[in-house]
């Protein structure tokens, strides 16, 4: 509440009682509520706001911070079962083997550029009272283990001895035997309880057995049904398909596992390999069938070669926009060069088939080819620059949009407007003069033109 762009904050801690929220007792959620960015004093970015916030309450000992929306969180959770966009899941046995694994991890990962809200999922953490019963003395002394271990349960966690039933008998609660607190309340009173023998005396417990302090684990976290302890990050200011590529490969060059243990990345960047799986099945069947569209129409592969050199120049104009803009690619900017690849070659279709129907009315002429060229390119000027300035006009607020959603936006609208300008520059300024070098050599009878 510090800061002056938060209107109010509602806090949530534990988890639901439905058990719909992964996370434990230790968990505490934040549902900050912002004014309007219109509002806000300061002309800051959400990210610098973000960073703001993370170094004002890192400064608490003991805590991992998470910065995420409600829809995304509960998505991630989804996917990978942690709290965090992305995860590192060590899977064997040990839990202190596999904790120690996850800490180098950390160690690696809190280098790599775009990595933000590191942190361990802590398994290892719970205090634990270890008695562990000697059967040698417990025979010297005539103590069964069916009696030390009730003495031990009845004492420091409780027993059931009965039944309580309320409202007619359909309610009922156990009645637990335990000790008073008094008597429980360090390890010199536990190892103090007292045993009965097989002979009627008692003997104490510290006798039998061995009682020792140890750290055990506060939780298991299991993955189909293995063990595993994690690590979570997000990626902020950087593009995750290279922030993921770095970090994995300098994890695999330094982490070595010994039989039975093995390492899963999990998270957002899932989703996103899919999608860039899946783009690199579409973008080269969208080309393929433009392709073939421009030959049917044209009836010629070197017309329809012709329109098709636009497809790079756009490209060239999408990513230097994506580099002005320093917006990092991702699959809203890759369906964007896709939207992009019609667009700018509708402008290499207007102007070679005007080309080519001006070639057929000059006839004769040493100058029938560039002429045919000056007048196509002067009658289809105003067509090509509306074409690129209505889609480039139309698209720019949501290239400098900055509300709800626009993270979606942004990238698609400035690779469609970078590349459809650029693509305009090069149908008007170099498209033509590359035709008139194809067709220098035209035959005579055919087109009318001088070799």
């Amino acid at each position: 509440m510090g800061f002056p762009q938060v209107k109010h904050v509602v806090s949530q801690t534990g988890r639901p009682d439905d058990g719909t929220d992964v996370t434990g007792f230790y968990n505490n959620e934040f549902d900050v509520i912002l004014y309007p960015e219109e509002q806000w004093k300061h002309q800051i970015t959400k990210e610098e706001l973000i960073n703001n916030m993370q170094k004002t309450i890192s400064v608490i000992p003991g805590i991992d911070l998470n910065f995420s929306q409600p829809i995304s969180d509960n998505v991630e959770e989804a996917v990978s079962g942690v709290k965090g966009s992305i995860c590192v899941k060590v899977f064997g046995d040990s839990l202190n083997y596999m904790e120690g694994k996850v800490t180098e991890i950390y160690n690696i990962l809190k280098n790599v550029r775009g990595i933000s809200d590191l942190g361990v999922i802590k398994n290892i953490g719970q205090p634990e009272l270890d008695i562990d019963l000697d059967q040698d003395k417990m025979a010297l002394y005539g103590v069964n283990t069916a009696d030390a271990n009730a003495v031990i349960q009845m004492a420091i966690g409780g027993k059931a001895a009965t039944q309580l039933y309320e409202s007619k008998g359909i309610e009922k609660f156990d009645v637990r035997v335990r000790y008073p607190e008094e008597f429980r309340k360090n390890q010199n009173d536990i190892v103090n309880l007292m045993v009965p023998t097989q002979n009627g005396s008692k003997v104490p417990i510290r006798e039998i057995a061995t009682v020792t302090k140890k750290t055990g684990a506060c939780l298991i976290f299991r993955d189909d049904n293995d063990r595993y302890a994690a690590l979570k990050f997000s990626v902020r200011g950087r593009d995750m398909g290279s922030t993921i590529a770095e970090a994995q490969k300098k994890t695999d060059e330094v982490i070595k596992f010994r039989k039975g243990y093995s390492m899963v990345w999990q998270g957002d960047f899932e989703n996103q390999r899919r999608a860039q799986n899946r783009l690199a099945e579409v973008v080269p069947i969208s080309l393929l069938l433009i392709f073939l569209l421009l030959f049917v129409m044209f009836g010629t592969l070197k017309d329809a070669a012709l329109v098709f050199l636009n497809v790079p120049f756009a490209i060239v104009g999408g990513i230097l926009a994506l580099l002005v803009t320093g917006t990092d690619f991702s699959i809203s900017a890759g369906i964007g060069f896709i939207a992009l690849f019609g667009i700018c070659i509708q402008d290499g279709v207007l102007l070679i088939t005007v080309f080519k129907q001006n070639l057929d009315k000059i006839k004769g002429g040493r100058d029938a080819l560039y002429e045919s060229i000056r007048l196509g390119v002067h009658s289809r000027i105003r067509p090509v620059m509306m074409t690129a300035l209505m889609a480039a006009i139309g698209l720019f607020p949501a290239a400098i949009s900055t509300g709800i959603g626009s993270e979606s936006s942004r990238p698609l609208a400035r690779v469609v407007i970078g590349g459809i300008l650029c693509a305009m520059l090069f149908s008007l300024l170099v498209f033509p003069l590359i035709f008139g070098w194809v067709y220098r050599n035209i035959d005579k009878k055919e087109s009318g033109l001088k070799a």
